[in-house]
């Protein structure tokens, strides 16, 4: 079937690749009605080329449809061949000075904070890059795909609005010529002709409805097929889809995938293909199956001509697209026919019906069509006007359509409103002439439909669809918000008029708000439903800028804002209607004033948080004063119609029900209660919530007498009886045992005097006192900073933001601030500068209660560090502003002075009274608040004034009969001396300083006044210079007891510092052999600290061979770490271990892109000079008894099973593998090292005098190989012990190939070294362990030589000295791998190592028996030489002849140098440059060219001619180093012959220094000179070796020396560069489509799509994302990635393992930007990035993950492996 298909589509392809487009061109252009003949052509083309059969073929279709159907088009419309005809368009074209580059998803975009008109003003990366913004300070974004680039947008930017591109092309003409001109009226005509067809074709295709016929497109045979169509929607998940899709049309998982992928893409897909049954049966198990828990998806049948129509439908609308980029009068003649009416009248044009239509259509399909108007519409200025109109028309409509569409708002053409109402001449034209303000509110309005009966907004009990339908109604705020973002200049009337009409919808909004979810107090019991709170406040939120904004207009007109502050108040009235109903009048009365109020008690009636109406008032009335409109026209201001106290009403009980709320008598109304009062007084909201309230009471109680103020204010506090009755305090403590209520009566106390400083002290607002913006902005600032320095973006989200994200920090943070950049970690933090200090409040009041004490706290400290008195005095206020001048009465009024005088008497009593200090430390506050205003008073006094502000003359009158209260001034007295009160000291005493000045300010000022009240005062002034002089003596007493008290503490300190010496001294003599035995061991676990012992200390210090230095055995005793028991390290006692972490590695690694082969087959014998991938061995030092940690991790694993069986979760560390956490450290670890000592001594035999020479040595371990080859041929030969070959063969002398060495460790060392080796075994290679398996020595031997070539190159890119600078975990790490690697062999199979040694040395020196080994070029000598030397034991201890072990290393060591002294020659690629040094070449020179020479014999002159000698010695030297350095550590470790002190410090003449150490000669050839004999044969077989001959030839790479180091890749320095790499990096498997969350490797460089299904693999049987796969071929296993969109490293290792990790990118103020919320620039800090690099070398990355993850329990829960 599926063949005959494909037969038959091709012979329809070779029928329609005839057609000729010119022909059919030519044949409409004579058509009398040409839409009938296209219409025909289409019917009869698209369903033979789209749609034919079950999988889309784009390709293809693409191909034909250009070929058949759309050449016609172009060839009509240009009139010729289109190749010819766009050129010449192009060209006659003005090309535009718009940018409109329409942007991808996660493509960077830019804004200019200081230039853009609001943030939506973006601009792409090209156009930023060119313009005068990247000077500025910009904003960077990610861009979530849909919008498109302002440059060249003269109204988005308000200087610079053009990059040097666009700019070129805005000179030349005038800007409203019409750009059809510039076309051929014939062509005019054609393009009218064509646009309408295909435009009209396109959109009616679209919006069609019908399944199964067509709109004018009947064929003549129409096929019966159709296709089971499923539509994306936003309801069901991924998985949900699969799961279906698998089940309805029976696919894999994988074709599932790819459905549900390109289904979220496009919006729909084809999942089935056939006849209607077929395609319809599938339909139906899709709906059955989906529609359990929700709607179910959607799916259609649709006839396969329908969909080829409707795909080519879209195509035509691309074309249309890209064929208006040529011209602008194209474009002009496309936006002509969209917008054309058509004959049905309103909403009759294409454009119309395809915005109505939208949210019937699909994803892809929107996408299209939105691209085509933004290309079109958006960019031509004329019909942008227009295309505004009809979308402001339709505006309620689209709204509604995008209610019940489930769509995202990106897609849905709603989207289009960012585009049209942030241009400033289309908002204000909207406004005026759709009065878009009002459309946008009532549509607001329609949709949050539930009231209650007093017509509030009703949020309570929501279901999930209204509340999904709540977010999707927020958008409309948006809308409203672009529409006001930019202020009017000049007002017209109808603007006023239209405005104050959107002002009123707007009043009906908040009218609705206003008193909105009341609440109860609960008394009794605890309220069972928490009430739904949540969503009022994200409206309030939401709502905040636009109230905001909504004043900013009021600001701007004066007759708008008299009428809005008239509107504003009778809708308040309105509100207010119902404000005495019920409510019984009390009168008040207290000191002689009374007022009439209503009994209200906000503890037992209904309360509400929400006031918009009050509050918008209260902004209005602020705004009266600020632009002086109450001065000016008090006439038309209702001002004397106000009432106070119904003003104050509201806001009163708010605050009130939040100082109840503070003392505990709101607990049992729940959580929700505490959030709302945390939101109103929240950053986001609090400008138009609490500050609006204070605002209101300050307006009222500038408006009334301050004393009626007080007692409605005690009265709503429910404290009236306290302060209005004598003597109630005492009764009310002594009757009321219940501590409760004691408590929060005192808690009330408290925030009323809170609130009563707040109303007089808070008037940093312009328009309350006389200041401006700046100075609120400093203030905040200032007082933020006194909690602690904070880092920018800290203090940023503590500052409120205006409509375009600002703050205003930038600003004025330089005046009140300085900045500490960040080290390697932290970031960058602002400190405040010491002289504004001076300015702190300690009851500003934006501080939270935590705040407002950690302010207290940080003050405190820091005037007792300069020595100043401690008290924090109100700091000096600003003036009122006229209207709120009266204000300040309230500090001297009756009832003011009244409350302050009964706290000040319970003080002094303090015995009888329940009083707290809070409450007296606010009345000394408002006391020093009433003495500076008086202080600033009488300053600025003019002759005529008299001061009405008389506060000090208040205080000093005592009270009036019957009870004779003393003075306040006097009780102040009183307190000064009052030791409880040691605290309040300061303050006291700065209170009566103050007020001894202003007395001696009015004394100055006016001789008058002084003289009408000195009968009164006379003895108050006696008592005042009394007080002085007391002040002075009292002060001086201070000093003297001070100074006393820090004597007493010196003494006392230097006493117990002598007795703690003391007591030290005897403790040592005591203990003192204990002590001996510390220092002794000190002395063994340093590395390099032996020097010092008289052994070795002048001596020339060599490391191995016959002339090892010897080092006298030290005991080394440590201490297990579990079981805290000391244990000296011996052969024969109990093991003891290191917690170690073994992990394969590619971190040296030169060809990552190597395969591994089958491990189960693998031979790791040698190991390529590319270092693919090593096992490198970490430890973190701590050391335990073998015994200890068995217990220990036999209870983890216990643990782990227990717990596996409660919850299935990954921990950080993974028992099944063997991994466990250090006891102590909690360092990750997989395995243990046995702790040694050093193990070469063991197998030492008495040594003779004279030892072999090279040539000797070589010839008898051949013999000896050799013997042993023989015997194992005999062994498999024949088991019957056949003899005559033994006969025969010579055994070398001393040589007893029987013998069997005894294992000289004890039985728990030999358990360990077998588990250590089996665990190298099972990570290394990737197998299970098997302990026997023959590769065990070779993976020890392996790990040991990595792990130490890792640390060499550590070392050697930090420019640190060899030894003496390792951390000591490193360096008993690299002891116990090293001892461990040597003693291996001792329980491995001992024919199997002798076995590899055989092998290993024949790479070397050839034998008949081991043919087929790797050439010289492809082994890395390093592991080689280790293998070696380490295997050596095995033979040598059957050798019986008196050759040392020694001497057999040296040999070794210098036959593998030798090798490599070859390998680095054939390999150099020296370039000859000039370079040659003047002087007669030095013998090394001379010989190394004649070894060279020799080199070039041997290889049959394939080798370049070198006649420099210098550069062959300078090259040779360079290339040999990091094998010296390995070997050196190497030998260090294994011999412990400690490092001379040269190699300790980074100094010249390293290279000698080593040689002597290794026992080299400098001059390294004469290796070869003193052996040449044997020499002269090897090197000759080397050459000869077929791999050589090819690279020497060219046919093949080889690596050459020395080996640069690996780094991770280097990243460019502006963040915004990787952004676009990234934007421009589409997912390699789904066909072109942007990658959702692009990710770069760091080590490779590789940018991975990951995150997603898309490119999801299998690796072991498991589905894992792109970067696990991608870490298992590239880091073998880790990973370190960058997330370019959420600007965040990522550490992977295997599959379950994973965090993030800070980013190496920081902004200016040294902090990053996870997510990129902020958008600062980023730029690249290099410190950090080595920092991650460091990580990565050192191999620590997986011990960071580990520590991450116990540190934070969130990061075990994700799935790192679908990343």
């Amino acid at each position: 079937m599926a063949a005959e298909l494909e037969a038959e589509v091709q012979a329809i392809d070779r029928s329609l690749m005839e057609c000729s487009a010119e022909e059919i061109a030519v044949k409409w252009l004579q058509a009398s009605d040409l839409q009938k003949e296209v219409y025909q052509h289409l019917a009869y083309y698209v369903p033979k080329i789209y749609c034919r059969g079950p999988n889309p073929a784009p390709q293809r279709e693409d191909m034909l449809a250009q070929q058949v159907l759309l050449g016609p088009m172009e060839w009509y419309l240009c009139g010729e061949d289109p190749a010819f005809g766009f050129p010449k368009l192009e060209q006659a074209n003005k090309p535009s000075h718009l940018c409109g580059r329409v942007f991808k998803v996660g493509e960077p975009t830019y804004s200019c904070r200081d230039c853009a008109v609001d943030p939506t003003c973006v601009l792409c990366m090209e156009c930023f890059l060119g313009s005068i913004h990247r000077e500025h300070r910009y904003r960077m974004t990610t861009s979530g795909g849909g919008g498109f680039c302002d440059c060249g947008d003269t109204e988005a930017w308000k200087e610079g609005p053009y990059c040097q591109k666009h700019e070129l092309n805005t000179s030349e003409t005038a800007e409203e010529e019409d750009p059809l001109v510039h076309l051929p009226e014939d062509m005019v005509a054609r393009a009218y002709n064509i646009f309408a067809i295909t435009f009209k074709y396109a959109v009616d295709i679209l919006t069609w409805e019908k399944e199964n016929e067509l709109p004018g497109l009947e064929m003549s045979e129409k096929s019966d097929t159709y296709y089971c169509m499923l539509f994306n929607d936003e309801v069901h998940t991924y998985e949900q889809v699969i799961y279906t899709l698998q089940k309805a049309v029976n696919c894999t998982q994988k074709e599932a995938i790819g459905f549900a992928t390109t289904v979220d893409r496009d919006g729909r897909r084809s999942v089935r293909y056939g006849d209607f049954q077929y395609c319809d049966q599938a339909k139906s198990v899709i709906v059955r199956n989906t529609s359990r828990q929700t709607k179910p998806l959607k799916v259609q049948v649709m006839h396969s001509s329908i969909v080829a129509h409707q795909s080519f439908g879209l195509k035509l609308l691309t074309w249309l697209g890209s064929v208006i980029g040529y011209s602008d009068g194209l474009r002009r003649i496309l936006c002509q026919v969209g917008l054309q009416e058509g004959p049905d009248g309103d909403n009759s044009s294409l454009v119309d019906k395809l915005m109505l239509y939208d949210s019937k259509l699909w994803k892809g399909a929107r996408n299209v069509y939105h691209q085509l108007f933004m290309s079109s519409l958006l960019m031509d200025l004329k019909y942008k006007k227009l295309f505004a109109i009809r979308f402001a028309r339709n505006y309620r409509q689209l709204q509604r359509d995008y209610m019940e569409d489930d769509h995202e708002r990106a897609v849905s053409v709603a989207a289009l409103s960012v585009q049209l109402f942030t241009v400033p001449t289309l908002a204000r034209m909207l406004i005026t002439e759709e009065n878009l303000m009002t459309t946008i509110i009532k549509t607001f309005m329609d949709h949050l439909r539930h009231r209650d009966i007093q017509g509030r907004f009703q949020f309570e009990r929501y279901t999930a669809l209204q509340a999904f339908k709540f977010r999707r109604v927020q958008s409309l705020i948006l809308d409203l918000k672009y529409v006001l973002i930019s202020k009017p200049t000049e007002w017209s009337d109808t603007l006023r008029q239209k405005f104050l009409e959107g002002f009123d919808a707007f009043l009906e909004l908040l009218k609705c708000m206003q008193g909105m979810d009341p609440i109860t107090r609960q008394v009794g019991q605890h309220i069972e439903m928490e009430p739904e709170w949540e969503a009022a406040f994200t409206l309030q939120m939401k709502l905040t800028l636009v109230i905001s904004m909504m004043q900013d207009w009021c600001a701007l007109d004066e007759k708008v804002l008299i009428e809005a502050y008239k509107k504003c108040l009778t809708v308040l009235m309105q509100c207010h209607s119902g404000f005495t109903d019920g409510e019984q009048p009390i009168v008040l009365s207290m000191c002689g004033h009374s007022v009439e109020t209503i009994r209200y008690c906000v503890s037992q009636e209904k309360v509400s948080i929400h006031l918009p109406v009050s509050r918008l008032l209260a902004g209005l009335h602020v705004l009266l004063s600020k632009t002086e409109v109450a001065y000016k026209f008090p006439e038309l201001l209702p001002l004397s119609e106000l009432s106070p106290p119904m003003l104050i009403e509201h806001p009163l009980r708010c605050l009130v029900l939040c100082a109840q709320v503070h003392a505990g008598m709101w607990r049992r109304n729940g959580f929700s209660l505490v959030n709302q009062i945390y939101y109103y007084h929240n950053v986001k909201c609090r400008r138009e919530m609490f500050d609006k309230d204070i605002v209101m009471l300050q307006t009222g109680v500038s408006m009334m007498d301050p004393n009626h103020f007080l007692m409605i204010m005690l009265s709503r506090f429910e404290l009236y009886q306290i302060f209005s009755t004598p003597d109630y305090g005492k009764r009310f403590s002594t009757e009321n045992t219940n501590k409760d209520v004691v408590q929060q009566n005192n808690t009330l106390i408290e925030e009323m005097l809170y609130l009563i400083i707040m109303i007089v002290g808070e008037r940093f607002s312009p328009g309350i006192g006389q200041v401006n913006a700046t100075d609120e902005i400093k203030r905040e600032i200032i007082h933020q900073l006194s909690i602690r320095p904070m880092a920018h973006s800290e203090l940023v989200k503590a500052l409120p933001e205006d409509e375009n994200r600002e703050t205003g920090m930038e600003s004025v943070i330089e005046e009140v601030a300085c900045f500490k950049k960040p080290g390697l970690t932290g970031r960058g933090l602002y400190e405040l500068k010491p002289e504004c200090a001076r300015n702190f409040n300690l009851y500003f009041y934006h501080f939270s209660r935590a705040e407002q004490s950690k302010a207290e706290e940080a003050q405190r400290k820091l005037r007792r560090q300069n020595r100043e008195d401690t008290a924090l005095p109100p700091p000096a206020l600003p003036p009122f502003c006229p209207l709120f001048a009266s204000l300040v009465n309230i500090l001297q009024s009756d009832v003011m002075l009244c409350i302050m005088g009964t706290i000040l008497q319970w003080a002094v009593e303090h015995n009888g009274y329940a009083w707290s200090e809070s409450m007296l430390q606010r009345v000394l506050h408002l006391l020093g608040m009433a003495l500076q205003e008086e202080k600033q008073h009488l300053e600025n006094l003019s002759e005529e004034n008299v001061v009405t502000f008389t506060f000090t003359q208040k205080i000093s009158r005592p009270g009036e009969a019957p009870n004779n209260s003393p003075s306040i001034l006097a009780m102040l007295e009183t307190l000064q001396n009052a030791p409880h009160l040691e605290v309040h000291k300061d303050m006291i005493r700065w209170i009566l300083k103050t007020f001894n000045a202003i007395k001696k300010l009015r004394e100055s000022s006016s001789p008058s006044s002084v003289a009408e009240t000195e009968g009164t005062i006379m003895e108050e002034v006696l008592a005042g210079t009394d007080l002085a002089t007391r002040l002075q003596s009292s002060r001086d007493k201070d000093k003297a007891e001070r100074k006393r008290k820090a004597e007493i503490a010196r003494l006392r300190r230097e006493k117990i510092m002598a007795q703690m010496s003391e007591m030290q001294r005897h403790f040592i003599n005591e203990n003192k052999e204990l002590f001996q035995q510390t220092l002794e061991e000190l002395d063994t676990s340093t590395s390099g600290v032996n020097e010092n012992s008289p052994a070795v200390s002048d001596a020339k210090l060599t490391a191995l061979g016959p002339e090892q230095t010897r080092v006298s055995e030290q005991r080394q005793v440590v201490m297990c770490i579990l079981c805290q028991e000391e244990q000296e390290v011996k052969v024969d006692s109990r093991a003891m271990v290191l917690a170690a972490f073994i992990q394969r590695s590619t971190v040296l690694s030169k060809n990552r892109n190597k395969v591994t082969p089958d491990p189960e087959k693998y031979d790791p014998l040698f190991m390529h000079p590319d270092l693919s991938c090593g096992t490198h061995t970490g430890s973190c030092g701590h050391i335990m008894h073998a015994h200890c940690w068995q217990r220990y991790f036999d209870a983890v694993q216990a643990k782990e099973q227990r717990r596996q069986q409660r919850l299935r979760v990954h921990t950080s560390y993974d028992v099944e593998n063997g991994e466990f956490l250090c006891p102590l450290c909690e360092c990750l670890s997989n395995t243990v090292i046995p702790l040694l000592p050093p193990p070469r001594g063991l197998f030492n035999r008495l040594d003779f005098s004279g030892q072999p020479n090279l040539t000797q040595w070589v010839k008898t371990v051949s013999q000896q190989i050799k013997a042993l080859h023989l015997l194992q041929d005999e062994d498999s030969a024949s088991s019957s012990g056949n003899s005559e070959k033994m006969d025969q063969l010579q055994l070398p002398e001393g040589f007893r190939p029987n013998f069997k060495p005894k294992n000289p460790y004890s039985e728990s060392i030999k358990e360990m070294l077998t588990t250590f080796g089996t665990a190298t075994y099972k990570v290394g290679l990737k197998v299970h362990p098997n302990e026997e398996d023959p590769r065990v020595p070779i993976m020890c031997w392996g790990s040991c030589a990595y792990t130490i070539q890792t640390i060499e190159r550590i070392l050697a890119d930090e420019d640190k000295p060899l030894f003496g600078h390792l951390p000591c975990r490193q360096d008993d790490c690299l002891t116990s791998l090293t001892r461990f690697a040597a003693a291996h062999w001792t329980v491995s199979s001992l024919s199997a190592v002798q076995g590899h040694f055989c092998t290993l040395l024949a790479s070397l020196v050839p034998n008949e028996n081991n043919g087929n080994l790797p050439c010289i070029l492809d082994i890395d000598m390093f592991h080689l030489l280790v293998s070696l030397v380490l295997s050596f034991p095995a033979i040598h201890c059957q050798d019986f002849s008196g050759v040392s072990l020694g001497a057999g290393d040296l040999h070794l060591f210098h036959l593998v140098t030798m090798a490599h002294i070859i390998q680095i020659l054939l390999t150099s690629s020296t370039e000859e440059n000039g370079m040659d040094q003047e002087n007669a070449n030095t013998e090394e020179e001379v010989a190394v060219l004649t070894l060279y020479k020799f080199l070039c014999q041997c290889t049959g002159s394939a080798l370049k001619e070198i006649s420099s000698g210098w550069h062959l010695w300078r090259n040779l030297k360079a290339g040999i180093m990091p094998f010296l350095r390995c070997s050196a550590l190497f030998f260090h470790y294994l011999n412990g012959v400690p490092a001379p002190s040269e190699l300790q410090v980074n100094g010249t003449n390293q290279f000698e220094h080593l040689c002597s150490y290794l026992s080299l000669p400098n001059n390294l050839t004469c290796l070869f000179q003193e052996n040449s004999e044997v020499l002269n044969t090897l090197i000759e077989s080397w050459c000869s070796n077929k791999e050589v001959r090819r690279y020497l030839e060219g046919k093949r790479h080889a690596i050459s020396y020395a080996r640069e180091s690996n780094k991770l890749i280097d990243l460019p320095d502006d963040y915004s560069c990787l952004i676009n790499q990234a934007s421009n990096f589409s997912c390699p498997k789904s066909g072109g489509d942007k990658s959702r969350a692009p990710t770069l490797c760091l080590v490779c460089g590789t940018m991975l799509c990951s995150q997603s299904y898309c490119c999801q693999t299998e690796l072991e049987g498991e589905d894992v994302g792109a970067c696990t796969a991608h870490t298992y071929t590239c880091g073998s296993g880790v990973g370190i990635f960058l997330r370019v969109r959420e600007c965040q490293v990522l550490f992977l290792a295997g599959k379950t393992k994973g965090c993030f990790y800070p980013p190496p990118y920081l902004d200016d103020y040294g902090e990053t930007d996870q997510g990129l919320r902020r958008g600062n620039p980023l730029h690249l800090c290099r410190e950090r990035f080595k920092k991650i690099q460091k990580l990565w070398q050192q191999h620590s990355i997986t011990e960071e993950i580990g520590h991450a993850q116990e540190a934070n329990q969130t990061l075990v829960g994700i799935d790192w492996q679908h990343l």
